[in-house]
């Protein structure tokens, strides 16, 4: 169960709708289409559905998948699941204050996690630090 709850009519209030897709239906964006995928300023990507702070840019790389990666989530920000879809065994990474997906997480990534979370750019906010 997660902290922030609202009705999908709330949710479709307050998100553009292809974040609704994204955050709201399990929707996935097509690769290499977030400006996010190559943005490194340093800063917080936080849920675009919530506001919640994610992940720092200090631990986003280039994973050449065409999404935006990262190597570890800050800690408590994420939760997972199992996606069974599209006839295949995934681990779904969503927002732990609204449930929001946001993603996978793969076993490929660089050290020192070897994890990719493999994020849906649409379904985060970039704010630099010199905003925070």
């Amino acid at each position: 169960m997660t902290p922030i709850h609202k009705t999908e009519a709330e949710w479709q209030e307050t998100l553009t709708e292809e974040e609704f897709r994204v955050l709201r239906k399990h929707g996935t964006e097509c690769a290499f289409t977030s400006p996010l995928d190559k943005h490194y300023e340093d800063g917080t990507y936080v849920c675009a559905g919530c506001g919640s702070p994610l992940f720092l840019s200090t631990t986003k790389f280039n994973s050449g998948t065409g999404w935006p990666s990262f190597f570890q989530p800050i800690e408590g920000a994420t939760a997972t699941t199992i996606d069974r879809s599209f006839l295949m065994t995934r681990v779904e990474v969503h927002c732990s204050q609204c449930g929001g997906h946001l993603g996978h997480v793969f076993d490929d990534g660089p050290a020192p996690t070897g994890k990719r979370f493999c994020m849906n750019g649409v379904a985060m906010r970039f704010i630099p630090s010199e905003s925070q």
